[in-house]
């Protein structure tokens, strides 16, 4: 579950993580990177710090946070956040121009497009920007990390193996025919609480023709929302919940190998899949350190950290934990990756985003 809390990770300069090979990134400047790079890390290393405002659990995230300190031995500021939370603190300090964040790395995609239009994120020439796919880069403020499928999380010992849903379609059917069995027993995101849940509504909107279907059937069966996949763990480990939908894949197939309980299933015929997206802030107050630690976290070094606490790798050709092929036969194929780009922050027009949610809120009491 995501932690609203800030620890430091302390800068003990150490190589020892990457091995008796040792990482390029441990020796200076990387392989295929300017020679003029070197001219970076010494600036990020005379900052001496790094913050980041992050949704990103702790779980997934600190591995990822000692591998730069160890690389670099530069203390890191790890500020995990909600998603709105991110975008709100980013907006107010850079309206007040007191910005704490170096780096801003949060799943919630269209806030972060947002951002960039507000002019609250600074532009980056990143060399790893070539390993990645163009929709995964927005004018070179946007830089997506990761390709998340989301996913439906349940209680074993609770549901029978032949309710759990293969397609959507099979979801909406449970639901309604099932939905006295299931009252107040399933779960999903509060899009008006939660960034990325607003995200994942307005995806499945935009591709789907059952989304509303889904949504009256939710609210007939008494569903409860929640502001993050942490949340929605719990109650479904306690047997509170015992099916919820639209969780982050990543954190689901990491909850089912920890717990006996948790069963995990992507549906078949549509999944959408977000990309976690990290920027340097504008008017950063350790602008090179954000810009060495993004640079690691695109890294094919990075990438793998990342793949190996379940974070699936964006970096084209990576082979591993959670790469393209695997993470195709989780979804059956049939995945659709949100690109990086404008029409995201469309989403946030106020008036559309009132008449969503004037829909949504009669879903949710069984109206309509």
């Amino acid at each position: 579950m995501t932690t609203r809390r800030s620890f430091v990770v302390g800068a003990l300069g150490s190589a020892a993580f990457f091995g008796s090979s040792q990482s390029s990134f441990a020796q200076g400047v990387p392989a295929g990177y300017p020679a003029d790079y070197a001219d970076l890390i010494a600036r990020a290393k005379k900052e001496g710090r790094v913050a980041i405002y992050t949704s990103t659990d702790e779980a997934q995230g600190q591995p990822l946070v000692e591998a730069f300190k160890q690389a670099y031995g530069i203390a890191v500021d790890y500020n995990g956040l909600g998603t709105t939370d991110v975008y709100n603190r980013v907006i107010s300090e850079g309206a007040a121009g007191q910005v704490g964040a170096d780096v801003a790395w949060t799943s919630s995609m269209d806030l972060q497009m947002v951002l960039a239009g507000k002019g609250l994120l600074d532009t980056y020439l990143s060399p790893e920007a070539a390993h990645f796919p163009q929709t995964s880069i927005y004018k070179d403020m946007v830089f997506g990390t990761s390709v998340e499928p989301v996913a439906m999380i349940y209680n074993k010992n609770l549901l029978k193996a032949e309710w759990v849903p293969k397609t959507r379609a099979d979801l909406v059917k449970l639901l309604q025919e099932y939905g006295k069995d299931l009252k107040g027993k399933v779960a999903s995101f509060d899009p008006e609480k939660s960034g990325i849940g607003f995200l994942l509504a307005q995806t499945d909107l935009q591709n789907t023709s059952s989304f509303w279907d889904l949504a009256k059937a939710f609210g007939a069966a008494d569903g409860k929302v929640y502001g993050s996949s942490g949340a929605m763990r719990e109650k479904v480990v306690s047997g509170e919940q015992i099916v919820a939908f639209n969780v982050i894949g990543s954190y689901a197939l990491q909850w089912q190998k920890e717990s006996p309980v948790v069963g995990v299933s992507f549906a078949s015929d549509y999944t959408s899949a977000f990309q976690r997206v990290a920027s340097v802030t504008k008017n950063a107050p350790h602008p090179a350190a954000g810009r060495l630690f993004l640079d690691f976290m695109l890294s094919e070094k990075g990438q793998a950290i990342l793949a190996d606490k379940g974070v699936p790798p964006l970096r084209k050709g990576y082979k591993g934990a959670l790469d393209a092929e695997e993470i195709g036969k989780l979804t059956g194929g049939n995945m659709k990756v949100i690109p990086v780009d404008e029409k995201l922050a469309g989403n946030m027009n106020p008036k559309l985003r009132s008449e969503f949610f004037q829909i949504w809120r009669k879903a949710m009491r069984g109206e309509g």
